[in-house]
């Protein structure tokens, strides 16, 4: 076996298909306007169908399309041949992906798609195939080269399938208004459904929780209290309102003085300016202004009451970032 065969045949089958790409977005056969717009205006849902690769293209297709404001399903045709084809409604519609264009299973439902009055839709490598024949709006994706060197795997053709659905849901979704909180809303699991729905009321160790002192209290007895609840920060109030906090980098500096901290209040070197962050603000933002002055925790405030205090312990713990 040659040295760096894997290396050399691996980045050769790589650019083949993104020349592929390249010539295919080039080509008057790149044309989805009818396509987005029908799928734009259908009232039910897009069930997107396909066998062996093109199912598996078909698939993915339909996963980003339902997560980006477009309503789909993954369909097989055999299952739909045996009973699932009676989930689809008039107003739903379907669109098949077959590289030939002659699938079996995806023509013997062209019949009952029909009775259905449903309307198809589809993607093949061939205008005169049945099932581009039998498809309301078709798109051709018919490529010069696969990258399986026998040319028999379908490689380039998949992948410029791929491309083209993603860019199909791209363009649904900038037509819907379809936002970062309407993404978050299909979701909520993972970092990614954190960084979009976390807020910071969430993750924030709330008032009755925290380090609370008052501010004719000494130093000595805000280390008794912080060190107990273990937030390295502690809110300082007077007559019931928080008018400072303590944290530990405050008594660091304190202590480097050589004070008496059985003597010294509170209230003659608490830091009176703090950082607050609002309890609807999304926790990204909230580790964002922390990084941007540099500090560990900031006050959380809902309409003006102080409510609790939001570490970045907090935040890393939740696995946020």
């Amino acid at each position: 076996m040659k040295k760096n065969i894997f290396q050399k045949e691996a980045k050769k089958a790589f650019l083949i298909e993104l020349d592929e790409l390249k010539a295919f977005s080039k080509s008057k056969n790149f044309n989805v306007e009818e396509l987005c717009s029908n799928i734009f205006k259908c009232k039910g849902k897009i069930f997107i169908t396909g066998v062996g690769k093109s199912g598996h293209i078909a698939n993915k297709i339909s996963a980003t399309l339902s997560s980006t404001g477009t309503p789909s399903f993954f369909i097989h045709p055999a299952e739909a041949l045996h009973g699932d084809l009676g989930m689809i409604e008039k107003k739903d519609a379907i669109l098949a992906i077959s590289k030939s264009g002659e699938s079996k299973e995806i023509c013997d439902l062209i019949p009952a798609i029909k009775l259905k009055k449903i309307d198809l839709y589809s993607i093949t490598e061939n205008l005169n195939s049945t099932i581009a024949k039998a498809s309301k709006t078709h798109i051709l994706v018919k490529v010069k080269r696969e990258a399986c060197p026998n040319d028999l795997a379908p490689t380039s053709s998949t992948t410029v399938t791929l491309a083209l659905g993603d860019a199909i849901a791209v363009a649904l979704l900038k037509a819907k208004g379809f936002t970062s909180e309407d993404f978050a809303k299909s979701h909520p699991g993972g970092k990614l459904g954190k960084k979009l729905t976390l807020r910071a009321k969430d993750l924030m160790v709330p008032v009755n929780k925290a380090a609370v002192v008052d501010a004719a209290d000494t130093i000595k007895d805000l280390i008794f209290e912080v060190s107990e609840k273990k937030q390295g920060i502690a809110l300082v109030k007077k007559r019931d309102k928080v008018i400072g906090v303590f944290t530990d980098g405050d008594l660091r500096r304190q202590l480097k003085k050589n004070i008496q901290i059985d003597k010294v209040k509170l209230s003659t070197v608490i830091a009176k300016e703090f950082k607050t962050v609002k309890s609807n603000d999304l926790v990204v933002e909230a580790a964002n202004m922390m990084k941007k002055f540099k500090v560990y925790t900031l006050v959380v405030e809902d309409k003006k009451d102080i409510v609790g205090i939001l570490s970045m312990h907090d935040i890393l713990e939740a696995n946020v970032l």
